[in-house]
């Protein structure tokens, strides 16, 4: 996991705000951007940088490109917040 990356994902509000979208399940870029007043270019920005992360997953499907949350990663991120806590995980 690269945290420098999952942190710089995380630090932005519409980043965090497409995450919490996606945990109701996979969506089409289109679909995110409705629920933002941005471009379709500054959107795109903003799944790069997720997808970068390893905080989304693209799934090819026909001509879509559908957008899915990535738990793992936020496994990850828990496990490591837990260690540096000095829990077990």
């Amino acid at each position: 996991m690269g945290i420098q990356k999952t942190c710089k994902a995380l630090s932005d509000r519409t980043r965090r705000e497409i995450l919490d979208l996606l945990k109701n399940g996979p969506m089409t870029a289109g679909e995110i951007g409705m629920h933002f007043s941005v471009s379709g270019a500054t959107m795109s920005h903003h799944l790069s940088i997720l997808k970068e992360a390893g905080l989304v997953l693209d799934v090819h499907q026909g001509k879509y490109i559908y957008y899915e949350l990535n738990t793992s990663v936020v496994d990850e991120l828990i496990a490591w917040a837990s260690r540096l806590k000095g829990e077990s995980s």
